[in-house]
């Protein structure tokens, strides 16, 4: 048994972890798969994902990890190249600065800062289903670890399982919403490479393409290495035929910085195309006792801003402040108290980021 269990060792599950286990005595962190993830998600930090991660003392994570210095936004005009540049602000004369990076490799500084914390012990398995007493309160966990099922028992269970959630259905009956039209809520499916040397219209920044259907976003990810990631709305072309390379090559290409043209035909016959479907999902009140659902599996919006490890890493600010003394053993009640607490104080960030990503998505495939 243990004070409290942590479903996912990601962004939001390996950071609360970690904080946790500063006023809890024993922290369960369960994750699948403890190898480095080859994912495309999770890799462009805003400034406030950064203060988030010094208020929580993990700042030290963004380092020995070739992470990249943003400054800012570029927009670019496809057609005529013009650009807009959206700097961030200064705040108290010094300027803001976000990260981008290999998602995995700050997964691994992530995992390591929880896993040599005394109070943190980490188990890899598979969470089969979480444990619901006859009061409708969660009390643990089922899991499965090396073919062995067993019980974990804790008074706090906090769920951080990621887009793809498996237990975000006992919580909420909202559902992530994948849109495949140009209004509102326009959530597309993403594709992803890495291009090598590239020169970008301005470095050190998010570059922003207004292409046609909808933007192109390219951004460098290491020193060597430019993540681009082409927004296609509607029905994808097919992968197993040439319909997708030969969208890539003709239609896509053409509207890409000069300088860039030429390493993403080279990507385009060297690499796999991986699809990353984008969901937006508003955040909803939870009423389930003895657990608390945080990040991705409680509210996603359209990545374009990067805004996603932004909300989760301040989900961990407000989550940590407000079980600050709460003693979930002797008063199991109060977990309910901070989670109301919770929905209201993640607001001021969570409301803000929601509501730029989907716009400026909207506003960014308008077309002329």
């Amino acid at each position: 048994e243990y004070e409290c269990i942590v479903i996912g060792g990601g962004i939001g599950g390996c950071a609360v972890a970690f904080a946790l286990s500063k006023q809890f005595n024993n922290v369960l962190l369960i994750e699948r798969d403890w190898k480095e993830p080859d994912r495309i998600v999770g890799e462009l930090l805003q400034p406030g994902g950064v203060k988030a991660l010094q208020e929580l003392g993990l700042e030290d994570v963004l380092e020995g990890i070739d992470a990249i210095p943003v400054h800012g936004y570029v927009v670019v005009r496809n057609k005529t190249q013009q650009q807009v540049q959206l700097p961030y602000p200064f705040i108290d004369n010094m300027p803001k600065e976000g990260r981008s990076f290999h998602h995995g490799k700050l997964i691994m500084k992530l995992r390591e800062a929880a896993a040599s914390q005394k109070n943190v012990i980490c188990l890899e398995a598979t969470v089969n289903q979480l444990i619901i007493d006859s009061a409708e309160t969660v009390t643990g966990a089922i899991v499965s670890s090396k073919g062995i099922e067993k019980k974990i028992k804790a008074p706090l269970t906090i769920v951080t399982d990621g887009c793809f959630s498996k237990f975000r259905k006992i919580f909420t009956k909202t559902t992530p919403k994948l849109k495949s039209h140009f209004a509102g809520l326009l959530i597309d499916p993403q594709l992803r490479l890495v291009l090598n040397d590239v020169v970008l219209p301005i470095p050190n920044h998010g570059n922003v393409i207004l292409a046609n259907p909808s933007p192109i976003l390219l951004y460098q990810i290491g020193t060597h290495d430019t993540r681009i990631l082409v927004d296609i709305p509607g029905k994808l072309p097919s992968q197993t035929t040439s319909a997708m390379k030969d969208y890539m090559n003709e239609f896509v290409c053409p509207q890409l910085p000069k300088q860039v043209q030429s390493s993403f035909l080279t990507a385009i016959e060297t690499q796999t195309l991986r699809i990353m479907p984008n969901s937006w999902l508003p955040p909803t009140r939870q009423n389930v006792r003895g657990a608390i659902l945080l990040g991705d599996a409680l509210n996603m919006r359209h990545p374009l801003t990067g805004g996603g490890m932004t909300v989760a890493l301040w989900d961990v600010v407000w989550l940590v402040r407000l079980l600050q003394g709460v003693n979930v053993r002797e008063d199991p009640s109060l977990v309910g108290k901070v989670m109301k607490r919770h929905f209201i104080e993640r607001r001021n960030v969570a409301i803000v980021v929601n509501m730029l990503a989907m716009m400026l998505y909207s506003l960014f495939s308008a077309g002329d």
